[in-house]
């Protein structure tokens, strides 16, 4: 085990508040991700008593689950807590700063802040999700644990990937894409036109038996066309885990084949190769000490397309049945690519000299312990992030943060086009712009919803902007000026809508948050 993972373990047990029963605080985060920690910390230094709960085992979601490449389109959008966090990763590799890292040394710096900030975190407890909120009129009073442990809050802080509590809450939301229609845009809804990334370049059979309908379709291709192009629709954006992979022999372990491997599963990608596709369907950027985060590549790779439908809004034994099949399709997508005969030879000789890190995630078997939901629930409240914010068509008067990446889906579906032939569709990639305001309006519910609620995670966005929104370092910021108005919100005794955002935007500035461009 590497000594310096092991460190950041012991730092996050030595907070972990175990064996605490209930307990009522000013400030209650629900949800460890990246956003989470960084809320819960703000708390505290604002000398609030706050508590962070986790449901499952680690701190920082995809930042200490794999995703150590930062997406981020402009870092000089990013400031406060965020920018910390990145100085202090640097700090471990004796760099001012490190925009990319290790999972484990992700972990320990979120340790050392909860640490140093005497922020107790409650890890394994899950929200109770059909009973598991109090609430007396427009306010949360308290929610409740599977377990039947009771927290009380005078504010709370939804920092989850699924927006569980603010579901809950009774807070609209929305999952799928909104057709263009409805916020008068040209990138949300069925995308066939801009899907041309990620995509098959030949043309490849999706029958079972090639060339008859009548057999049926290959696993993982949709019966039915793509739908109506920009028409709104409940398709989620795919998800896969963010690998963290080396080519040092010493460190490097075989991909494992998974009990339940299914052959039919990868004879799409055979048969892609087969067609002539010869491009190596992955794409791992190098972090320090040989590693690196994997994401997906080209026309059929570690996304697990259409697969993920039902997470938003499942029931947990749902979304871990759908984490399972996730795993088992990827960890069988990378024993084929390094061992199935009809892989062409180059590609099975580069993913032979690859294979998970013995020293990352050496509690999960090394591999990632969060998966990546790059879309779940989005809030709607009195401002909806569009396209037009992104763009700038629309800017934001009371912002709380900057976003600066990209507008991007990964694909939603795979459908038979009108050929026959294998097709993906939902992947939109358009940049072009400078960083964003978020109003502040878009973390914070409907009045007439809930008044002590703050959602920086799955906030109050369509489906494309959010795709240019839902950055780690985003969400951090998120955080951040989320726990500040709660703050804020305390101490003058008002709901989060009526907090002063002059005020506001006042001490986030003097906190180092960038809110203009």
């Amino acid at each position: 085990m590497d000594s310096r993972w092991l460190c950041g373990a012991v730092c996050l047990l030595s907070v972990s508040g175990c064996g605490t029963p209930g307990g009522r605080y000013e400030i209650v985060v629900y949800g460890g991700t990246s956003g989470g920690v960084v809320a819960a910390v703000k708390a505290a230094r604002l000398g609030k008593s706050v508590v962070l709960i986790e449901p499952g085992r680690h701190l920082g979601g995809l930042s200490t689950g794999g995703l150590g490449a930062t997406d981020i389109g402009n870092k000089q959008a990013i400031g406060g807590m965020a920018r910390e966090f990145y100085r202090r990763v640097g700090g471990v590799y004796g760099q001012e700063e490190a925009w990319t890292f290790e999972p484990h040394v992700a972990e320990q710096v979120f340790g050392e802040l909860v640490r140093e900030a005497g922020v107790p975190v409650i890890f394994g407890e899950r929200l109770e999700l059909e009973r598991g909120l109090k609430k007396r009129g427009t306010r949360i009073v308290a929610i409740v644990m599977e377990s039947g442990r009771i927290i009380r809050g005078d504010v709370f802080i939804d920092a989850t990937y699924e927006g569980d509590l603010m579901a809950a809450a009774g807070v609209a939301y929305h999952v799928g894409r909104e057709s263009n229609e409805t916020y008068g845009e040209t990138l949300n809804g069925v995308q066939t036109i801009n899907a041309v990334h990620h995509q098959f370049i030949r043309p490849v059979d999706p029958y079972v038996v090639a060339g008859d309908p009548d057999s049926g379709l290959l696993p993982g291709v949709q019966a039915g066309g793509p739908g109506v192009e920009g028409a709104g629709d409940r398709r989620v954006q795919a998800y896969c885990f963010r690998m963290c992979t080396t080519d040092v022999p010493e460190n490097r372990r075989s991909w494992p084949k998974p009990d339940d491997y299914d052959p039919l599963r990868y004879e799409l990608l055979l048969r892609n190769f087969d067609a002539g596709d010869r491009r190596v369907p992955w794409h791992p950027v190098m972090m320090p000490n040989r590693k690196t985060d994997t994401n997906n590549n080209y026309a059929i790779s570690t996304d697990y397309i259409g697969m993920n439908y039902d997470y938003p809004e499942g029931a947990y034994a749902t979304r871990e049945r759908l984490i399972l099949a996730h795993e088992s399709y990827q960890k069988g997508l990378m024993w084929t690519l390094a061992n199935h005969p009809r892989v062409p030879e180059t590609v099975r000789q580069h993913f032979q000299r690859w294979g998970l890190a013995r020293d990352e995630f050496v509690d999960n078997d090394n591999w990632p312990h969060q998966i990546y939901v790059r879309e779940a629930r989005r809030m709607i409240s009195a401002y909806v992030m569009t396209q037009h914010d992104c763009q700038r068509r629309r800017v934001a008067e009371d912002p709380v943060g900057l976003a600066a990446y990209t507008m991007d889906s990964h694909n939603v579906q795979r459908y038979v086009d009108e050929s026959g032939n294998a097709r993906n569709e939902g992947d939109v990639q358009v940049g072009g712009f400078p960083p964003y305001p978020i109003s502040y309006r878009a973390i914070v519910p409907r009045a007439r919803e809930c008044t002590n609620l703050l959602v920086p995670v799955c906030l109050s966005a369509s489906h494309i902007a959010f795709g240019s929104i839902r950055m780690e370092p985003v969400f951090m910021v998120l955080g951040e000026s989320a726990a500040t108005a709660a703050a804020q919100a305390l101490d003058t005794g008002v709901a989060v809508q009526a907090v002063d955002y002059q005020r506001l935007a006042r001490r986030l500035r003097a906190d180092g948050q960038i809110l203009e461009w």
